[in-house]
Parts: structure tokens; C-alpha cells; sequence
């Protein structure tokens, strides 16, 4: 347990190595890690507390680890050596409870460079449990930490009181354990003072979100480009041409695995379970998801995002949230699952609801964003330009516009700025290699089962239908034609399949433009659609949902005047 952004998850990390279990907690949409470890020849399990500022719980995280605390039969405590007296209050919070507790002060090395020491000893003796100096990102400590976890303690002579007995408390140990000395700014500081001032943080951040997915653009497409595209075309491609011949001729089976027969076999648009249902979630969509968890970890681990939380706070709070908005928006555009999870995050139900509905109006998760670069990306640049800049515009417009409707309060942000750290490269990887583990899992039942859905609806001639039944609207209204509303219905099952499907419209680039940003905004994906039930409720979701539909009604009406003209 332990304070956000002290490194509690890399110490996780090195205590559990590899085997580890993400999952939410029963009840809610609240995850936690779970992993084994080995203590004296016996398996443990360790689990990675939400979080907390205090055992007095603010929102649905806090709750969780208070929870869970009443389970636990020993806590590691992480606290953050540099900035002590924050920390200790969780601390001695967890020693007013009757629960053996061992503290692992983490960041150990950053105290020496800011100019803090720290008499380890006389803490140890003051709060009567064993304290243990850690550099987790290196693993110094590590193994002290794990020796002195069967020696971890209550301690008895410290009593329940309140808030501002224990903020007296701690100035008396701070007092008597820390000690500052003057030192001169290093480099890291300029850089830590010149990206937390807005002046010049926000063009820095600008500039390194813009920098983030243009690397995440150039990884995923050298990836598809020189190894998923060769995998799949020059050696699975053979595979599946001669099952199309062992089947031997049109039928239910052949539409379902391959697409329909005696048409040319393109993995983007077969729309077979073996053809696009596998390409598209491994060759199309998985190597941005890679390259994109991949910067996010690296955002993460140097402490950057706490950061660009702080300096988008006044932004934010004109939209009816607070700086911890960005977290949904960043998590989102990788997926909009554990972005709609990390809602949770915030601490009134206006906040939530406004980060929620947003979230599905404007930010495409990075499957999305792969088929839109894919589809718009022979045009060039300028059409890919549009839609993002439309779906910039509209989260604003609607984040204004639901401050001012929707009732409830937007508390300020109350977040601890870590200093900036060197990440672990082994770290990152891990910590990519499990979300796109969680994506690979959550992502290929969903595609599978929008594939069989749609050859079915072709195969019975629905789909036919309903083009035919929507196409005055589609074009009378969005300038689009009327099989584009297939698209529209294949996009609750999986966004980026749907916008796929516009490729063999023969749509113009501005069409495919005009195509693409309604299918963000209409509608989420069925997945996230669930997370979001379970969030707000049936109520507020259905609320949501008419917000997106007349949305995206609007959104595309205007970009059929303005691009398509009337």
C-alpha cells in the first residue's frame, strides 16, 4: 500500500516478477494486480493496493485498498523518501490499525541528489516497525525488504486520533529525522522546472504528445511494413488459399472462415474469421498498440504524466473536470476500456460522467486510430488531419457544454509530483507486454464475434437490407452511401472493423473523413459500452447515449456542409 507515485507498482513488480494477474475487484470496475513470490520456501500472494492518500476513502480506489486492507495479514508500506512528511500520514494511519506493517522507503538515491537525509535508524525506532531504504527501479533494497517482512510489526503505542493530531505528529518525527542542506540546481531540475511552468510546459507538452504518436505511427507501421504484412501475405496467405480449395466452393463455412468465394483473398477485407478476423487484431492493430503502451509506460515511469496532469488542471476544470481528466484521454487512446476504467479515478459524478461521455464521443482508442490511418492514409496527411482536429474541437465544445448542463461539483486536483527518474527498460516491457497481453485477451473474442455476426447478416441478406431501408437518410443527410450505415451497426461490435468496412465504398477521401468521425462518435464499442454501464449506471448511460447519437447526428451533418456541401 501506499500513495500514488511513490512506486509501489515497481516494487510490486520486483517482489512477483512476471506471473502476474490483473483483475477488478468484486463488485466494482476497480483493478488491482495480484502475484506469487517465495518467502522462506513458502508461496505467498502479494497484491498491489489501489493507491491511497488516506484510510479515510475520497473515491471508488480508495475504497477498494481499505477493503482489502481488512484482508491483509501483512502491509509493505511504500513511501516516498523524498517527500516524507506527505507520506507519513498514510503511514501512521496503518499503524493505528492492529496489522503488522514493514515500510519499504522507496527513491532512496533521489534523496541524496535533492539534498535530504534521512536517519533511517531513528525512524525505525520512532514508528517501532522495520524501515527499509529502497531503489526499486534498480532493485537496491529488494532483498533487505523481503528478509524483513516476517519481522514486520504493530505498534501499540501509537493510538487513533485525528487528522490534525497525526499532521502534529508527523512535524515531530520530521523533526527529529530529516535534515535538508542547501545544493544547486542539476540539469534534471531546469527540466523538472521548465515542464511543470505553464509558460513553458505546455509547448513542451504539446510538443511531446505530438512527438509520443508520431513514434507510435512510425513503429507500428515498420512493423506491419516489415514483419506482420510478410508474415501474413507470404506465409499464411498460402495456408489459407488452400483451405479455400479443400473446402471446394461457396457456402456458410467458406463465408465464415475465408470470406465469400472465388473472390481475391485481401486479409483487410475477406471479413473471414481466419482472414480479417485475425489480421486485423494482430497485423493491423496490434503493433500501434504495442508501439503506443510502449511510450505510455515510458510517459509513466519517468513521471512525466503527473506533470501534464497539473499543467492541463485550468483547461480541464472548464470542461467539468479536473487536471486527472487527461488520464482517461491517454489510457483511452490506447483503449477505451481501462480509459472508461480509470474514470473511477476522479471523485465526483459529474467528473466522472463528463470523462466518461467525452471519452466515447472523441477519442478513438488506437485500433481505431490504425484503421483511420489506414484507410485515409494513401490521401495523405491533411484527411487524417481533419478528423482528429474535428474530434479535438468536439471534445471541448462538449466538455464546455456539459460543465454548464450537468449539476455537481469539480473539486480541485490534489496530486504529488514525483521528480523525474530513469525507467527501467526490463520494467516498461513488462508493463507493455501485459497491456497488450489484457488487449490481445479483451480484443480477439469481441472481433471474432463481430466477424460471424456480419457474414451471418450478409449471408441472410439483413445487411443488404438495411442499406437499402437507411440509404436516403445516409446520403440526404451525411452525404455518404447507403451501405456506410452497415458500418455504423458493425461499429458497436468493433470500431476498428468498422471503419475497415468503408474501404470498399468507393467513398471519396473527404467522404471517407466525414465516414470515420461519426463512427467515433455514435457510439462506443460493445466492450466499453459495459465498462461504461457498470460506471455510471443504467441511468446516467442512457443519458450518455442519447448525448452521442444526437452528437454524432449534428457532428456529420456539419461536416456534409461544410466538406461535401449540400
Amino acid at each position: 500500500m501506499g500513495n500514488p507515485n511513490v512506486g509501489k507498482s515497481v516494487v510490486f513488480s520486483r517482489l512477483t516478477g512476471a506471473n502476474v494477474i490483473a483483475s477488478n475487484y468484486p463488485g466494482t470496475t476497480v483493478d488491482f494486480s495480484k502475484g506469487k513470490m517465495r518467502l522462506d520456501g513458502e508461496h505467498v500472494e502479494i497484491i498491489d493496493a489501489p493507491g491511497t492518500y488516506s484510510l479515510e476513502p475520497t473515491n471508488k480506489a480508495e475504497e477498494v485498498a481499505l477493503e482489502m486492507l481488512k484482508e491483509a495479514d501483512v502491509v509493505i508500506n511504500v513511501v516516498n523518501a523524498t517527500n516524507l512528511e506527505r507520506n507519513l500520514y498514510s503511514t501512521l494511519e496503518l499503524l493505528e490499525r492492529d496489522i503488522p506493517v514493514v515500510i519499504a522507503l522507496n527513491i532512496w538515491d533521489e534523496t541524496q541528489h535533492l539534498g535530504i537525509h534521512i536517519d533511517k535508524k531513528e525512524l525505525e525506532k520512532i514508528l517501532g516497525v522495520p524501515v527499509v531504504p529502497t531503489v526499486a527501479l534498480t532493485g537496491e533494497g529488494i532483498k533487505e525488504l523481503v528478509s524483513q517482512i516476517k519481522n514486520a510489526k504493530t505498534n501499540d503505542k501509537i493510538k487513533s486520533t485525528s487528522e490534525e493530531g497525526r499532521w502534529v505528529e508527523i512535524g515531530s518525527i520530521i523533526k527529529k529525522v530529516e535534515q535538508l542542506e542547501h545544493r544547486h540546481h542539476s540539469i534534471k531540475d531546469i527540466i523538472s522546472d521548465l515542464t511543470i511552468k505553464p509558460i513553458t510546459g505546455l509547448p513542451i507538452a504539446v510538443g511531446i504528445v505530438f512527438f509520443a504518436f508520431w513514434l507510435v505511427r512510425l513503429i507500428g507501421e515498420n512493423l506491419i511494413a516489415y514483419v506482420f504484412d510478410p508474415i501474413f501475405y507470404n506465409l499464411y496467405l498460402p495456408l489459407i488459399e488452400n483451405l479455400s480449395e479443400w473446402i471446394g466452393g461457396p457456402g456458410l463455412v467458406h463465408t465464415l472462415l475465408i470470406g465469400e468465394y472465388g473472390k481475391e483473398i485481401v486479409f483487410e477485407e475477406s471479413l473471414g474469421m481466419l482472414t480479417t478476423g485475425l489480421y486485423v487484431p494482430i497485423a493491423m492493430v496490434m503493433p500501434y498498440i504495442m508501439a503506443f503502451y510502449f511510450m505510455l509506460s515510458i510517459l509513466e515511469d519517468t513521471g512525466y504524466m503527473p506533470r501534464l496532469a497539473t499543467l492541463v488542471d485550468n483547461i480541464f476544470h472548464k470542461l467539468g473536470m479536473h487536471g486527472h481528466g487527461i488520464v482517461p484521454v491517454f489510457l483511452g487512446l490506447g483503449c477505451n476500456v481501462p480509459g472508461a476504467l480509470s474514470t473511477r479515478t476522479l471523485e465526483t459524478r459529474k467528473q466522472r460522467f463528463i470523462s466518461a461521455t467525452l471519452l466515447a464521443i472523441a477519442v478513438p482508442c488506437m485500433a481505431q486510430t490504425a484503421m483511420v490511418f489506414g484507410i485515409l492514409g494513401p490521401y495523405g496527411m491533411y484527411y487524417i488531419g481533419l478528423v482528429f482536429l474535428t474530434l479535438a474541437i468536439l471534445y471541448i465544445i462538449m466538455g464546455l457544454i456539459l460543465n454548464r448542463v450537468v449539476k455537481g461539483e469539480s473539486p480541485e486536483i490534489f496530486l504529488e509530483i514525483p521528480p523525474y527518474r530513469r525507467p527501467s527498460f526490463k520494467t516498461i516491457l513488462k508493463k507493455t507486454w501485459m497491456r497488450v497481453r489484457w488487449f490481445l485477451k479483451e480484443a480477439i473474442p469481441f472481433l471474432f464475434l463481430g466477424v460471424v455476426a456480419i457474414n451471418l447478416l450478409y449471408y441472410v441478406g439483413f445487411l443488404g437490407w438495411l442499406g437499402d431501408v437507411l440509404s436516403p437518410v445516409m446520403y440526404g443527410l451525411f452525404g455518404l452511401p447507403g451501405d456506410a450505415s452497415i458500418a455504423m451497426v458493425v461499429g458497436f461490435l468493433r470500431k476498428d472493423l468498422a471503419v475497415g468496412m468503408l474501404i470498399p465504398l468507393g467513398m471519396s477521401p473527404l467522404q471517407l473523413v466525414v465516414a470515420a468521425t461519426m463512427l467515433t462518435v455514435y457510439f462506443p464499442c460493445v466492450a466499453t459500452f459495459v465498462v461504461l454501464l457498470r460506471e455510471l449506471g443504467i441511468k446516467d448511460m442512457i443519458k450518455s447515449v442519447a448525448i452521442m447519437v444526437s452528437t454524432a447526428a449534428v457532428v456529420g451533418f456539419i461536416l456534409r456542409i461544410i466538406l461535401l456541401g449540400w
